[in-house]
Order: structure tokens, then C-alpha cells, then sequence
């Protein structure tokens, strides 16, 4: 048996959602504590937080989830991004600041995002690596409520968590916009659960579409509810006329896709099951309704039909509503950066689309790599970005310029394109007939989105000041542009020292309680490895079914970046009507190559013992 693991005391910055006030772990003492250890930027961490609402609800006398906000990007570190992110997302329970990272390690997180469960008394029990936990979280925290009250250390009574003042604006963190043909602004008020038609000068309200709570209901517009509604894409007419909708929205956390009849404002599904993809990658059509999907970012009506920016699972997917179909697009769920063929690209989290002038050309705001990337003839290139760890503010040469978590692109006339550069707070432009980016304008507030008007003004929809912000004439001019060389940083993570020449990873992967491993569909693992620089891995790259796998490192390269992507599916045990389950994980390691140092590298898919 396992000698028991005393939980570390939580220490940061500070804490929000107490009221001002400080926790210790010794507050806890009595519950039962998820420790989520987050970044606002990862899709994956804010599918966990959809994950512990239902879990909060049910459980809320006996469990306090406490969300430990360990940043990736440099923005992430500001404690008011932190605290509006927080809003933005709906996170109903306490958080802790911990800007440098001191937690993560204390813990020994590994990716982001990780669970660490600690009992009543105060000790680790179970870390979790990644998302799709809610139901072994369920059947644990079942288990550690009948223990303790056996033993009489379980008490029951409300949490720590202390609701902030509700905020009065017309718009509450939009995510996207477009413009209609009167000549107003859809948005996607995406705190508010809903779209919000607005006049020309982009501030008066006309009318909101959407009951403005969190659901998933279709019907009128008064009664029609969303989640987290992000990307807005109108129809072409003859399109428009078959489908019987005018627009579709990526109603990102609902995992759905929904039309909207522009007359009436009328809602209805038009994709997707409401379940989160967790399947293996295929190139078929599928019936739209039929399928799941991941987060969807952002859409775009590119090759006769819209483009979804599939940012749950880092692809691009589309989907016919004429035909009613959807599928796979572009990208292997692998999250990293790679060019080449659509079926070969690595994406990492794509939350922006825009199609070009001319119709020929995708621009893609791929955010976790900080990089502007684009479609054209069936093949993904980068305009601008080095990858998933690399970002800043740096302009000139494309090849050596840098960005921060970019949402949103917007194609111009002349070829170029704006970029939404979210976490520098800027709007930046590429020229591709120059091969240069340059600076447009700063000082926003995240911004996430950009819509051109047919009067050549650009909007700028100001998400972190919950309004449409207008540049000022003249900024697309060539002198109306500056040249920035800001700071560059790169995420530096701990790396792991690896010895040369043969490694064994093994992925640690132990079903929760009540649940096994279920091969009715064929084997109920899959190992994807891969190296970034490619030449860090003489074997053991590709994919395969067994979560062990002898890998040869290059001794003479001095480190890269491991990338392994791992499932397990599951089934509940001995239950007559056995629901299924998929457990998946994506690890970035980085690597440093030492002699001497260890021949093994353990990554947890999901542990239940400390």
C-alpha cells in the first residue's frame, strides 16, 4: 500500500470569488477538494470547467473545487486578465493566482489541465491529467463521501465561494461580429448567452436573440437559449433559401452548430449532438446531427461551404446545409504546428477564419502556436509563427515576427490580412506581398474579432471592454501602420532529462472505479507520438494501440519537445445498460537530452491513487 501524500498548503498571488479572503487548506479541512489546475487560454481546460458544473451542483455541501490559474501566455499572468477571464467563462468557485508556476510544481502537474482530488483529511488522492473525468470523479467522490462519514470527517455546510457584483453593460465579453445587410451588427455576446443586433454606430441595442441564459434550447428568440456563443457565419442566398436559416452560429460550449432565421430570429440545431467529439479521426460525410463535435471556435463560408474552426480537437471540419452533412477538414487532433497536405497539418486550438477577396484562400488564426496560418489548394501553410511555446510582440520580417494568442483575422481587398492579436491587446496586419507584419493599432482590451465595412472603416470587437471599437481613418495606410520590436518570450517549462538512445515511455492509465476497459469496438487504447524537431526521435514516432512504447533518442540533438496524444476507452462494469466512455490526453513534454539521465518517461492518462 501506498504510503499517503499529504496535499501542499495553497499559496499565490491572491484569490478571487472569497470575498477578499485568503484560503488555507486547513478552511477545507471536512470537504472533499478538486484542485483544477488551469490556463485561460487552453480549450481543453475550459472544457473541464463545463465538466465540474454539473459535479459543483450536486455535490456542493461536501466538494469545493478550487481553481488554480497557472498561466502559459505572458497576458495570463496580468491578475485583471485573470480576473475578467474568470467572469468571462463563468467560474463559480474559488481561484488562486499563481502566476510563476509554483503550485504547478508543488503538485507536479504536468499539462495543462490537471485534477489533484484531496480527501476530507487533507491528503492527495487521485491526480487527473486532461479532460473527460466527470464520471470517474463521480463515482470518487462518491467513494470518499461514504468513507468519511463513516469516519465522521466529512462535515457538510456551504463552501468558501463568494459571488462577485454583477456588472451593467450592453455587451458582456463578445466573442465575434458580422455585418447584416441593413446595415446592423450581429455579435456574439458570449458571456450573455446570446446575439445582439446592433444599429450602424455599433453600441445601440436593436435586439437580442437568445433568452441570455446558459442552455440549449431552440424556438423563438425570446426563448431560444446558447453557451458561450462564439463564431457567426451568413449564408449565401441560395443557400439561405434551402437550409431555411440565414445564419449559423458555433455555439462553442454547447458543442452544436445553430441556424438563425434573420426575420424572426428564430433558432434551431443544425449540427452537432451536444455530446463532445471523443472518437477517432475519419474522412467521411456524416449526417449533421448525428455527429459530435469540439468546441467550435469560429466559421467561415470557404469552397462552397462553411469551414468550422474546430478548436476542442485543433482541426478544421465543415459542414453543408444544403446537404445537412458535416465532417473531418484539415488536421490529426495532434496540437503543434506542421504544414502540408489538409489531412497531414497539425493545428494547435484554431479560433479565427476569414476566406480572401478572391475566394481562393482560408486564413486561420491558429492560437495556442501564436501563428497565422491559411488554406489554399488543399494544403495549410504559416504566414506568421514558430510554435506552441514561442509568442511576443515583434514586428518585420514574417519569419521572425511574433504574436499572442491571436483570435481573430480579417482578409482586406488588397490581399493583406488584420489580425486580431488577442493577449498583445493589439490589431496587426500581414502583407503578403511583402512577406512583413506590422502594428495597426494597440492598447485594446482582447480583442477577438475584426469585421471590415463596405466604407473600408474596421470594427474591432473589444471583448475585455465589452464593446465594438472603431480604428481610427487612416490606420491601413502604410503610414498609418509602426513597426514593433517588443518582447519576445517562450514558455519555459521544466523540461524532463532523457537519456540518449532507448527510452521506454509508458502512459499510466487506471479506469475509475466502477468502469473498464471496453474493446467492443476494436482496441481500447491508441498511443500517438511524435517529436518536435522530428530528428529528436530515431523510432518510436507514429501511432499504435499499446499505451507502452520503446522510443530512440537522438543523442545529437540537445532537446525538443515530445508530443503525445493518448486514449482509453471505458465502460461501466457489471451494469446492465453500460454507458461508454473516452479518455484522451495531449502532453507537449519538453526534453532535454543528458547522458546518464533516465531511460524512462511515465505520463499519467488518469490516476486514482497519489
Amino acid at each position: 500500500m501506498s504510503a499517503r501524500v499529504r496535499a501542499p498548503e495553497l499559496r499565490g498571488r491572491g484569490w478571487l470569488n472569497t470575498g477578499g479572503r485568503d484560503l488555507r487548506l486547513s478552511d477545507l479541512r471536512g470537504k472533499i477538494v478538486i484542485a483544477d489546475f488551469w490556463t485561460f487560454c487552453c480549450v481543453n481546460c475550459l472544457h473541464v470547467l463545463d465538466e465540474l458544473r454539473p459535479l459543483e451542483e450536486k455535490y456542493g455541501d461536501v466538494l469545493v473545487v478550487i481553481g488554480v490559474h497557472s498561466p502559459k501566455f505572458e497576458h495570463e499572468k496580468d491578475p485583471d486578465a485573470l480576473a475578467a477571464a474568470v467572469e468571462r467563462y463563468g467560474v463559480h468557485h474559488p481561484v488562486l493566482d499563481d502566476p510563476e508556476l509554483d503550485m504547478w510544481q508543488q503538485y507536479a502537474a504536468r499539462a495543462w489541465p490537471t485534477l489533484s482530488v484531496i480527501d476530507p483529511e487533507g491528503y492527495v488522492v487521485a491526480t487527473m491529467a486532461g479532460e473527460g473525468h466527470a464520471e470517474g470523479l463521480a463515482r470518487l467522490v462518491d467513494d470518499l463521501i461514504a468513507t468519511h462519514e463513516a469516519k465522521g470527517t466529512l462535515h457538510r455546510g456551504d463552501g468558501p465561494y463568494v459571488p462577485p457584483a454583477e456588472p451593467v453593460t450592453t455587451l458582456r465579453f463578445p466573442g465575434k461580429a458580422v455585418l447584416l445587410e441593413n446595415g446592423n451588427l450581429l455579435v456574439s455576446d458570449s458571456a450573455r448567452h446570446s446575439l445582439a443586433e446592433l444599429a450602424p454606430d455599433g453600441e445601440t441595442l436593436v435586439r437580442r436573440i437568445g433568452a441570455g441564459t446558459r442552455g440549449r434550447v431552440d424556438g423563438p428568440a425570446g426563448a431560444a437559449t446558447f453557451s458561450e456563443p462564439q463564431g457567426l457565419c451568413l449564408l449565401p442566398a441560395h443557400a439561405a433559401e434551402v437550409a431555411g436559416y440565414d445564419l449559423v452560429v458555433a455555439d462553442t460550449v454547447n458543442h452544436l452548430l445553430r441556424g438563425v432565421r434573420l426575420a424572426d430570429g428564430e433558432v434551431v440545431t443544425v449540427a452537432g449532438t451536444g455530446r463532445q467529439w471523443r472518437s477517432t479521426v475519419d474522412d467521411h460525410a456524416h449526417d449533421a446531427l448525428s455527429v459530435d463535435l469540439s468546441s467550435p471556435w469560429d466559421l467561415a463560408w470557404y469552397d462552397d461551404r462553411i469551414v468550422i474552426a474546430m478548436a476542442g480537437i485543433h482541426q478544421l471540419w465543415w459542414f453543408d446545409p444544403v446537404k445537412r452533412t458535416a465532417g473531418m477538414y484539415a488536421g490529426t487532433t495532434v496540437e503543434a504546428l506542421r504544414d502540408g497536405p489538409l489531412a497531414e497539418a497539425w493545428m494547435a486550438q484554431p479560433s479565427g477564419l476569414s476566406v480572401s477577396a478572391d475566394g481562393a484562400r482560408l486564413w486561420v488564426a491558429d492560437s495556442e502556436t501564436s501563428a497565422i496560418r491559411y488554406v489554399e489548394n488543399d494544403v495549410m501553410g504559416t504566414a506568421v509563427g514558430q510554435g506552441l511555446f514561442d509568442f511576443g510582440h515583434v514586428d518585420g520580417p514574417a519569419s521572425s515576427a511574433l504574436l499572442q494568442h491571436p483570435l481573430g483575422v480579417c482578409a482586406l481587398p488588397d490581399g493583406s490580412v488584420l489580425i486580431a492579436d488577442t493577449y498583445n491587446g493589439a490589431v496587426r496586419r500581414y502583407d503578403p506581398e511583402g512577406d512583413r507584419v506590422s502594428t495597426v493599432a494597440d492598447g485594446l482590451a482582447e480583442p477577438s474579432d475584426l469585421v471590415l465595412t463596405p466604407a473600408g472603416e474596421v470594427l474591432v470587437v473589444e471583448s475585455a471592454a465589452h464593446r465594438l471599437t472603431r480604428l481610427a481613418p487612416g490606420a491601413l495606410s502604410a503610414a498609418g501602420a509602426s513597426t514593433v520590436d517588443g518582447p519576445r518570450h517562450r514558455t519555459e517549462r521544466k523540461p524532463t532529462d532523457l537519456a540518449a538512445g532507448e527510452v521506454t515511455l509508458d502512459v499510466v492509465f487506471t479506469p475509475a472505479p466502477g468502469q473498464k476497459l471496453d474493446e467492443t469496438y476494436g482496441p481500447s487504447t491508441r498511443l500517438v507520438v511524435s517529436a518536435s524537431p522530428p530528428e529528436l526521435l530515431l523510432e518510436g514516432a507514429g501511432t499504435g494501440t499499446e499505451l507502452s512504447r520503446r522510443l530512440v533518442v537522438n543523442g545529437d540533438v540537445a532537446g525538443g519537445v515530445l508530443q503525445v496524444t493518448a486514449q482509453a476507452a471505458t465502460c461501466d462494469a457489471d451494469v446492465e445498460h453500460a454507458a461508454c466512455h473516452l479518455t484522451r490526453q495531449d502532453w507537449g513534454v519538453p526534453v532535454r537530452v543528458v547522458d546518464g539521465a533516465a531511460a524512462r518517461l511515465p505520463l499519467v492518462l488518469r490516476g486514482l491513487d497519489a
